[in-house]
């Protein structure tokens, strides 16, 4: 038997936290505190109260993101392969622009906090992507996004990716701002 206890890693984004939830694996596979809310809070990760928890099945190649609503989410997958890129957004951050990227796998989550734009490249077929949120999603929600297309993101996507084709990118996401965009809107600080 081998035992993975919780670890948490940072990273360059301020708040943006790799974490290793507590496994334990035997000759059947394995078992993964996916979430504890007691460890969480030792840790204090700045993770209220869970209110909304999202599967989303994803094709190989496809992109999902670059969305930084004002949640703090808990990201992994249940199956699969994911390529998670986050950049901060938050208007006045020290890390503004930065870029982060994790390849996630099951039994590694990703702790993003408010204003950090999050999104994900399917590396398997499918990728079975879980999403846990602070805050109940709506329409209008508070938050910022940047296309999964800008050029300070697209060196760093493994799998090729067919711009027009809606199977790997929405239409919604390709027409966000870049993150060059958002430095130089108006009335954010320089």
């Amino acid at each position: 038997m081998d035992i993975v206890d919780f670890h948490v890693r940072t990273t360059a984004i301020d708040g943006l936290i790799v974490v290793v939830p507590k496994q334990v694996n035997d000759e059947r596979g394995t078992i993964c505190e996916a979430f504890r809310r007691s460890t969480i809070a030792a840790a204090d990760l700045g993770l209220g109260d869970l209110h909304q928890v999202n599967v989303t099945t994803t094709r190989r190649g496809a992109i999902r993101g670059m969305h930084a609503e004002e949640m703090t989410k808990l990201t992994t997958v249940a199956s699969g392969e994911a390529y998670g890129q986050y950049v901060d957004l938050r208007p006045g951050s020290s890390t503004f622009g930065r870029v982060e990227q994790v390849t996630i796998r099951p039994g590694v989550e990703v702790l993003v906090p408010p204003g950090v734009a999050n999104g994900f490249q399917s590396l398997s077929e499918p990728s079975v992507y879980v999403y846990c949120f602070d805050r109940e999603w709506h329409p209008g929600m508070a938050g910022r996004a940047c296309t999964p297309l800008d050029p300070a993101l697209m060196p760093h996507w493994p799998l090729v990716v067919d711009h027009e084709d809606p199977a790997y990118v929405s239409a919604k996401d390709r027409a966000a701002p870049t993150i060059d965009d958002l430095r130089t809107e108006p009335g954010r600080p320089t």
